[in-house]
């Protein structure tokens, strides 16, 4: 009897489930705590919960996660150096620190309109070699002709030996700037995901499991391990697409909304008849736009480890997720003692760390690159919890927000303090860890904003569900303002919004959110069995395929009144070709999509007859002449299998992103080189 094995490491629980093979029935599952910034222990106690025979025969692993996307949210990645290849223009409120605008890029048609400036590139490099972990680049109309991008590649690559990351590597639309903050995102992952997927393949190799391991992407295909630590943007979303997936399997309907409450965030997708329903402009995480490829979704920082804190009589919930009082008291044998010295703070120098229910301690990762403020406050911050009073306890003063912000950002420092989870536990709602914790905690709070402790607790309750309605119904009524949703949300004392669709809740304490969200919303609200390992679900039931894009453009003479032909351009995600024949340009561009195809798939494992490859053409064409300015060909492989069949018979399948053909437009890049140029800024 063969199994498969799904993993999810989420923000708060590593997820670990057993599916049999031959039917795709759940037959074990297990939550452990997500270990904090070394992930393996969580990990390994996860798979150690299941049963030990039956992981002896495991011939397929698939994990998700929300590693990425927290990163993102949190604002804890890794320092990158960005450079920009022509005219840009910077958002005025872009949060990207280290970038450089350089001479350089092409036209619409891939020809060079000015020479790149490698002597600016190089003096930017070497100015911050020592304090970036990797660079980006994105070059003006790269996706038509990425010779800058390539030659800046090698040039940073021989200066520093750090890793590159390429616009054109990761998306082929248009629109430069989303490009660039695409590979600056994923640039700042990379080692992030190093050493996430490391230590789950060491894991695996430890218990001398022969599988195939692969990562669940975000929407909601699967490509392997190598795919994944190269392009760890794509894994952004990866948790809420396996929430989508794994829900829509555990409650048995192809069609339903999900909510998944993690403990970072809180998101809200749409499975449509077995398919992720994708964004049309690719992810957008925590305000940035990308150009990456994933489920539309509808999320806020607000999970079930999302810090409560009060300022005057208000309370505020994240966005910075902590480890909850009830948990740092099992976890910290002194914390209680600490929680129990009550320190009461100035109400006046209230701010998101300075609160009575807020604790600070050291993580296991090795400091590096710290000034003198950030190693002053590192080495009072011990390996026990301590509040900002104990850690200054001989000074008046105490630290900058700036200097704790940073050390946590770096994954230093590690806070403590009142949680969605922690309210439940006074209420009696959940009680997996210690409960006294949370009963101080939420007495010291309440106190502030004069209530009591129940109704502080509540209050809590109740705010967290008309979260996860306002989430839910932003998503479903798209276009229409968030604020405007709240007001209508705070005033529905006698009405509730109706929606036609099931609702699916997954995340550990979800079922205690159910009566408040029964209160806003009328609907079907599912909380199937499993949800608490839903993700994990999710992980393993991904579709897989391969889609491949290539452009065929025609250039004709500058004189409307002789439309003759002056050349054929190819565009594929390596390279352009030039033909002077059309018909030869097509042949190539046929060919060679499908090549790009099945050297994919071989690299999974996959001959060519267990791949089908359907192919759409789209002819665009200019006035009323016979030859088309622009023909797109879509490729896309499909395995014949299903993931329990790859799984027995041992085949990796991977894939880069599913979508369905039917309702495919061009956009309007393929219209005229000024509506091109237009659609790349």
């Amino acid at each position: 009897m063969a199994y498969s094995l799904g993993i999810d490491a989420g923000g708060t629980y590593t997820d670990s489930i057993l599916i049999r093979n031959s039917d795709g029935k759940v037959v074990g599952s297990n939550k452990a705590l997500t270990t904090y910034p070394d992930l393996l222990e969580g990990i390994t106690n996860s798979i150690d919960g299941l049963e030990a025979e039956k992981l002896k025969f495991v011939t397929m692993v698939s994990v998700s996660t929300t590693l990425a996307t927290n990163t993102i949210l949190e604002k804890t990645g890794y320092p990158v150096g960005l450079v920009l290849v022509g005219d840009y223009e910077i958002p005025a409120d872009s949060e990207i620190e280290n970038y450089v605008m350089v001479q350089g890029g092409h036209d619409s048609h891939g020809d060079e309109i000015a020479a790149l400036d490698l002597s600016a590139v190089e003096n930017f490099v070497l100015k911050l070699k020592g304090r970036v972990s990797a660079f980006a680049v994105s070059s003006y109309f790269s996706v038509r002709n990425p010779e800058h991008e390539l030659r800046i590649k090698a040039l940073i690559q021989e200066l520093t030996g750090l890793p590159v990351v390429c616009g054109h590597e990761l998306a082929q639309s248009l629109g430069a700037y989303e490009r660039g903050v695409t590979a600056y995102l994923n640039a700042q992952l990379l080692p992030v995901a190093e050493g996430f997927l490391k230590t789950v393949v060491s894991e695996i190799e430890r218990r001398g499991l022969e599988s195939r391991i692969a990562m669940l992407r975000c929407d909601g295909s699967v490509v392997s391990m190598q795919e994944a630590m190269k392009k760890p943007i794509e894994s952004v979303f990866s948790g809420p697409a396996a929430s989508l997936l794994g829900a829509s399997y555990l409650s048995g309907h192809e069609t339903c909304a999900v909510i998944d409450v993690g403990g970072t965030s809180t998101d809200v997708s749409l499975i449509h008849k077995g398919l992720p329903y994708l964004s049309e402009t690719g992810a957008v995480v925590g305000g940035w736009q990308t150009k990456v490829r994933a489920l539309r979704m509808e999320t806020s920082a607000m999970g079930g480890d999302s810090h409560i804190w009060v300022q005057g009589t208000q309370t505020n919930i994240g966005p910075r997720r902590v480890i909850p009082l009830c948990r740092a008291a099992v976890l910290y044998p002194s914390f209680m003692n600490s929680l129990k010295k009550r320190w009461i703070p100035d109400r006046l120098k209230m701010n998101e760390h300075i609160q009575a229910t807020k604790f600070f301690v050291r993580t296991k990762q090795k400091p590096v690159d710290l000034n003198r403020e950030e190693e002053e406050l590192l080495a009072l911050i011990g390996n026990e919890p301590l509040s900002l009073k104990d850690v200054y306890w001989d000074r008046n003063i105490l630290p900058s927000k700036k200097i704790m912000d940073s050390l946590i950002q770096k994954r230093l420092v590690q806070a403590i303090g009142f949680t969605p989870t922690d309210a439940l536990h006074v209420l009696g709602e959940y009680t997996e860890w210690d409960s006294e914790a949370s009963v101080i905690g939420a007495t010291l709070l309440a106190n502030f904003t004069g209530t009591g402790r129940q109704e502080f607790c509540v209050n809590v309750k109740r705010l967290f569900a008309r979260n996860m309605a306002k989430d839910l119904l932003s998503f479903l009524m798209e276009g229409i303002d968030r604020n405007e949703i709240e007001k209508m949300l705070e005033g529905s004392f006698f009405s509730r919004f109706k929606v036609d669709i099931p609702v699916v809740l997954l995340g550990g304490p979800v079922r205690a959110y159910v009566g408040d969200l029964k209160k806003l919303i009328d609907a079907e609200i599912i909380v199937p069995e499993y949800s608490g390992v839903g993700n994990a679900v999710g992980a393993l039931v991904g579709k897989g395929t391969k889609r491949v894009e290539i452009t065929v453009r025609t250039t004709y003479s500058e004189s409307r009144y002789d439309m003759r032909t002056k050349g054929v351009f190819v565009y594929t995600p390596v390279g352009r070709r030039h033909f002077v024949i059309r018909s030869e340009a097509l042949e190539f561009a046929e060919e060679f999509g499908r090549k790009l195809i099945f050297d994919y798939m071989a690299e999974s494992g996959l001959s060519p007859d267990q791949v089908t490859v359907s192919i759409e053409k789209k002819d665009i064409m200019v006035h009323t002449g016979d030859i088309p300015l622009e023909t797109r060909f879509i490729f896309e492989g499909i395995s014949n299998s299903d993931v329990y069949e790859r799984a027995v018979s041992g085949h990796k399948k991977f894939s880069e992103s599913f979508d369905e053909l039917e309702g495919w437009t061009l956009s309007s890049e393929c219209i005229s080189p000024e509506e091109t140029s237009r659609a790349e800024n």
